[in-house]
């Protein structure tokens, strides 16, 4: 039996071939979840990883988009930070082609709260309030 960090964010005592298979159970609840954000909408890693049915798994979340086998159908440009800020490491073309993506579908930036430390293109983010999905 391996000890290893599994979806859940838990330590897991399983072999790895049934931590294969909660991964690939878990990712395709991830991409189930992404596909259904609606064009104009965004929703965060924890969001994503609470309708996924593991709302401690927001980390899992990234690795899982990261490995999108269809990056035209499951659409995870459209996954943020919780501050609207972008993934620097979007690995469909860098954090520029996810918000060229996102304005394409009329997806609202504003500029970073005075003082705060840039995220995403150039230190704008993607406007919540506006265009969070609320599933």
């Amino acid at each position: 039996m391996s000890e290893s960090l599994v979806p859940d964010g838990t330590q897991g005592g399983a072999s790895a071939s049934e931590d294969a298979g909660r991964t690939q159970s878990f990712n395709a609840g991830v991409y189930e979840v992404v596909r259904r954000i609606p064009r104009g909408c965004v929703a965060t890693y924890g969001q994503v990883a609470a309708l996924a049915g593991r709302p401690r798994a927001a980390r899992f979340v990234g690795f899982a988009l990261h490995a999108n086998p269809e990056p035209g159908v499951i659409p995870c440009h459209r996954v943020v930070f919780r501050d609207g800020s972008l993934a620097p490491g979007f690995a469909f073309g860098g954090e520029e082609r996810q918000r060229e993506l996102l304005e394409a579908e009329g997806v609202v930036f504003v500029p970073p709260p005075e003082g705060a430390p840039n995220a995403g293109a150039e230190g704008w983010r993607v406007d919540m309030a506006r265009c969070q999905w609320r599933a």
